[in-house]
């Protein structure tokens, strides 16, 4: 998997984590583990160790991605019960939770674009998919955002999330906007757009998809441009709350 972190090009495979992590001894876990040849690491100390980036330029959530992006599982230890991790990791008798279901239920608005964007990578890898590229929301990298092959097929998506009435900014946390989120959300339906036409441009032979979470406001802007889509071959997958995903059809 090749991606871009802090304008950095990386790329890192299953192998290299399994490879790199081998003689690491975990730290203290935090909330969020990944398992590694049945060991719990902290994310951050494995991101760190398998791609030489220090923790100190990256989030949580940005190694929680990459690592479900390479099939490894994440683990929430905050909600694990005394026994044994199975290789699915997960306690015997318990499903491990999907990292972003965790993130919706309790880690402020599920819909911001980091979240729609990791549900839309686990969904593609569950697909079969192979993720060539997955953008740093956190640093706003400009490219297309999920980019990933399978067999000779090719498909690039443009994620946006949905407006909240904060900032995602912790230093104006405290404000609220001053444009209400439908009318900021118009903007930026009109943005996924205009990206996914210049990747029909830029990638014909690539499928072009705009991802987006299932609000009611972005399926009456779908339904205003349904058929102009289908014109210019541009799909749009719908992402719920609970990460699934969907292709979205023209209202009959």
């Amino acid at each position: 998997m090749r991606f871009t972190l802090n304008g950095q090009q990386l790329e890192l495979t299953a192998a290299d984590v399994q490879r790199k992590l081998r003689d690491l001894s975990p730290e203290p876990l935090q909330q969020y583990a990944v398992l590694v040849d049945s060991v719990l690491y902290p994310v951050k100390q494995a991101f760190e160790a398998a791609t030489g980036v220090t923790r100190r330029e990256f989030t949580t959530e940005t190694a929680r991605r990459h690592f479900v992006a390479l099939d490894f599982e994440i683990v929430n230890t905050t909600r694990r019960h005394s026994g044994k991790i199975t290789s699915g990791g997960a306690e015997a008798g318990e499903i491990a939770p999907s990292p972003v279901a965790e993130s919706a239920r309790g880690e402020g608005d599920w819909h911001t674009e980091a979240r729609v964007q990791a549900m839309v990578v686990e969904h593609l890898v569950r697909e079969g998919w192979h993720i060539v590229r997955s953008s740093d929301t956190a640093t706003r990298e400009r490219g297309i955002d999920v980019e990933a092959t399978r067999e000779s097929k090719a498909i690039a998506v443009e994620v946006k999330g949905f407006p909240g009435r904060g900032y995602a900014d912790p230093r104006r946390a405290a404000e609220r906007k001053r444009s209400q989120p439908s009318t900021q959300a118009k903007v930026w339906y009109s943005l996924a757009v205009s990206a996914a036409m210049i990747t029909r441009t830029k990638m014909p032979e690539a499928r072009s998809v705009i991802a987006l979470p299932d609000f009611p406001r972005y399926r009456t802007l779908f339904r205003d441009t349904a058929s102009q889509l289908r014109k210019c071959e541009i799909e749009l997958w719908w992402v719920a709350i609970d990460g699934t995903v969907t292709v979205a059809e023209p209202d009959r």
